[in-house]
C-alpha cells in the first residue's frame, strides 16, 4: 500500500510539472506573435501651486508663564483754575474784487457839433414815462452845411430838419401808439455841366429848391387775439415848385381758424395821388393817382427742423387818372432748414410784391430830381433767392444769399437833358427824372458779423448784381458791386471809437444835348467807383456828459455820387453829447 503511494505521489509532481512547462511555454509563444509599439507617451500636468493658510499671529499672546502680573490702574487729579479771557477772534471775510460800477442808462439825450464846410448837426432824443403804461416821447433832428465843393459853378449848401413826436399807451390786452412829424429840407442843383456854361451865365440861375412835408399815424397791437396788429399812415409831401402829393396806408394782420390750422392774413389798402406843375419839356400838367388793395394769405408747416410758409399775394390796382384797372398775382413761398442747429440753416423763396413808388422816395433816394416825374408802382414779379445763414461760433455769424429778380417797370435814375429852350433853372442837365424799364438781376450777396464781446462789434456786407434790361442801354445808376464795414469798439470805460467804410462800384449815366441848333444823341457815362471812409472817436467825461470827433471822406476823393455831382472832400467835426432825466 505505501509503494502505491508513493508512486501516486511521484506521477503526481511528475504531472504538475509537465503542466507548468507547458503553459509557460504556450504563453511565452503568444506573446512573441505581439507587436509592441515603441512610441513614448508624456503625461503633462499644468502646475497648480497653493498658498497655505495663514495664520495670524495675535497682537497679545497669550501667556504660559507660571505667574502672570496685572498692571496696577493709575489716576491722574488736577487742580483747574478758570481764567476770564476778553479776547473775541475776528471773523473770516472774503476778499472784494474791485469792480467798475454799472454805467447808468439815461431816457434822454440831446447832441450838438460843428465842422468844416460850416456844417452844423444838432439831435434830441426824449422819452418820459407818465406812468407804467403811459409815455411820451420826441425827437429832433437837424444837419446842414453851406457847402464849399471847389469847382463848383453854383451854390451846393443843404439843410435837413425834422422833428417827431409820439404817444404810447399799454392796456391789459392790447398796446397803442400815435406819433406824427414834419421835415423840412433844402438843396440845390447844383450840377451844371461843364464846359457847356460858364460863370456868367451860371450866376442867372437860381438853383435852390425845397422839400417840406407832415405826416401822422398810429398802429394798434393786440396780445391775444385773431387780429394781431394794425395800422394807418398818412403823409403829405411837396415842393417851392407847386408839386404835391398824397398818400394813405393802411394795415392790418390777422389770423383766421380752419380746421384747427391757422391762416395768417395780411391786408393792406394803399392809396397816391399827386400832380407837378409841368412836365421836363413842355408846360403841360403832370398828374398821377392809383388805389391797391393787397390780400396775402400764408400757412405755415413746421416739422423737426423744418419751416416752410406757403402763401400767396394778390392785388388789385386802380389807375385813377388812366381808367386802369389791373390785377396781379404773386408767389409768398419761402422755407427754412436747420442742417445743423444754429451752425448751418438753409433757407430760400419766390415771393413778389407791387411796389408803390413815390415823389417822396424819389426825393429822398435822389435830391437832385425834378419836379416833372412820371410816378408809377414797380410790378416785382418774383424774386428767388437761396442762402446759407448761422453761426460759426457763438459770437460770429454769417449769411450768404443769391438771388434772381424780375422787375416790370423797374424805376431808374437818369440824368435829365440839357435843354435850354424851357427856361427853368432845373433843364440845364443838374437835375435827374425817372424811366421805367423791364429789369432782371442777378444777385449775389454776403454778410459776416462779428462780437467779440459786448465792447467790441464788427460787420462786413458786399453786394454783386449783373442786369439785364429790355429797353434802355444801361441799368442807369444802379452799381455792379457794393460793400460796407462798420466797427463799434468800447475800448474803456471813457474812451469810445467807431468806423464806417463804403465802397460803391462802377454805375453807368447818360448825357443828352438838346438846343435851338443842338439834337445830339445821348451819350453814356462811366461813373468811377468810389470808396468812403468815416471815423469817430468820443471821450465820456462822466455818466452823463461826453465830447467827440468825426471824420468823413477821410480819403478825400472827389467821387460824384451822382453824375455831374461832387462831394464834399475830407470833413471834420467835434461836439458833445449829454444825457438826462426828467
Amino acid at each position: 500500500m505505501m509503494t502505491l503511494t508513493k508512486k501516486q505521489s511521484m506521477l503526481k509532481n511528475l504531472f504538475l510539472l509537465a503542466l507548468t512547462i507547458t503553459t509557460t511555454f504556450a504563453f511565452s509563444q503568444e506573446r512573441d506573435q505581439d507587436t509592441i509599439n515603441t512610441d513614448v507617451i508624456s503625461v503633462v500636468k499644468p502646475y497648480t501651486p497653493k498658498i497655505s493658510d495663514a495664520f495670524k499671529v495675535k497682537e497679545t499672546p497669550t501667556l504660559d508663564d507660571e505667574v502672570t502680573t496685572t498692571k496696577k490702574e493709575i489716576k491722574y487729579n488736577i487742580f483747574s483754575i478758570p481764567v476770564a479771557s476778553t479776547f473775541t477772534p475776528a471773523k473770516g471775510k472774503a476778499a472784494v474784487v474791485d469792480k467798475e460800477p454799472p454805467m447808468k442808462l439815461f431816457d434822454n439825450y440831446a447832441s450838438l457839433g460843428f465842422g468844416t464846410y460850416t456844417t452844423i448837426l444838432g439831435e434830441v432824443y426824449l422819452n418820459h414815462a407818465l406812468n407804467r403804461n403811459e409815455s411820451v416821447g420826441g425827437y429832433l433832428n437837424y444837419h446842414s452845411s453851406q457847402g464849399g465843393i471847389d469847382g463848383l459853378l453854383l451854390d451846393d449848401k443843404f439843410a435837413n430838419a425834422k422833428v417827431n413826436v409820439n404817444y404810447t399807451k399799454k392796456q391789459r390786452e392790447y398796446s397803442w401808439n400815435v406819433e406824427a412829424g414834419y421835415q423840412n429840407q433844402v438843396f440845390n442843383w447844383y450840377g451844371l455841366p461843364q464846359p457847356l456854361f460858364d460863370q456868367t451865365s451860371a450866376d442867372t440861375l437860381d438853383v435852390r429848391h425845397q422839400y417840406h412835408g407832415f405826416h401822422f399815424g398810429g398802429e394798434l397791437n393786440f396780445d391775444d387775439s385773431y387780429i394781431k396788429n394794425g395800422s394807418i399812415y398818412f403823409r403829405r409831401f411837396a415842393d417851392d415848385q407847386e408839386s404835391g402829393e398824397n398818400r394813405f396806408v393802411a394795415k392790418t394782420n390777422v389770423d383766421f381758424p380752419i380746421n384747427d390750422n391757422i391762416i395768417n392774413t395780411t391786408i393792406r389798402l394803399d392809396y397816391i395821388g399827386g400832380g407837378f406843375d409841368r412836365s421836363y419839356f413842355d408846360t403841360a400838367e403832370l398828374k398821377y393817382g392809383n388805389f391797391n388793395i393787397g390780400l396775402s394769405p400764408s400757412y405755415q408747416i413746421k416739422q423737426d427742423d423744418l419751416t416752410v410758409n406757403l402763401g400767396v399775394s394778390l392785388f388789385y390796382l386802380n389807375d385813377i387818372e388812366n381808367s386802369d384797372n389791373k390785377i396781379f398775382i404773386y408767389p409768398n413761398i419761402t422755407a427754412s432748414y436747420r442742417l445743423v442747429d444754429d451752425v448751418l440753416i438753409a433757407y430760400g423763396g419766390v415771393e413778389g410784391d407791387l411796389i408803390q413808388n413815390s415823389y417822396y422816395g424819389f426825393a429822398q433816394g435822389n435830391p437832385f430830381v425834378s419836379p416833372t416825374l412820371n410816378v408809377m408802382p414797380t410790378d416785382q414779379v418774383y424774386n428767388g433767392y437761396v442762402g446759407l445763414k448761422g453761426k460759426l461760433s457763438n459770437n460770429m455769424s454769417y449769411n450768404f444769399r443769391g438771388s434772381y429778380t424780375a422787375d416790370n417797370d423797374k424805376a431808374l435814375y437818369v440824368q435829365n437833358a440839357v435843354d435850354t429852350n424851357q427856361g427853368q433853372d432845373y433843364n440845364l442837365g443838374n437835375s435827374f427824372g425817372i424811366v421805367y424799364d423791364d429789369v432782371k438781376t442777378l444777385g449775389l450777396f454776403g454778410e459776416l458779423n462779428v462780437d467779440v464781446n459786448r465792447n467790441f462789434k464788427l460787420g462786413l456786407k458786399a453786394e454783386y448784381f449783373v442786369y439785364d434790361t429790355k429797353n434802355q442801354v444801361e441799368p442807369w445808376n444802379l452799381p455792379d458791386f457794393s460793400g460796407s464795414l462798420f466797427l463799434d469798439y468800447q475800448i474803456s470805460r471813457h474812451w469810445f471809437m467807431g468806423a464806417n467804410l463804403f465802397y460803391v462800384g462802377e454805375r453807368k449815366d447818360q448825357i443828352t444835348l438838346i438846343s435851338p441848333v443842338l439834337n445830339v444823341t445821348p451819350t453814356t457815362v462811366t461813373l468811377d467807383a468810389f470808396f468812403d471812409a468815416n471815423a469817430h472817436v468820443g471821450y465820456r467825461i462822466n455818466d452823463r456828459f461826453s465830447v467827440y470827433a468825426k471824420a468823413a471822406n477821410i480819403a478825400s476823393q472827389d467821387y460824384q455820387r451822382w453824375l455831374n455831382f461832387p462831394v464834399q472832400s475830407i470833413q471834420f467835426l467835434a461836439g458833445a453829447t449829454y444825457k438826462f432825466d426828467f
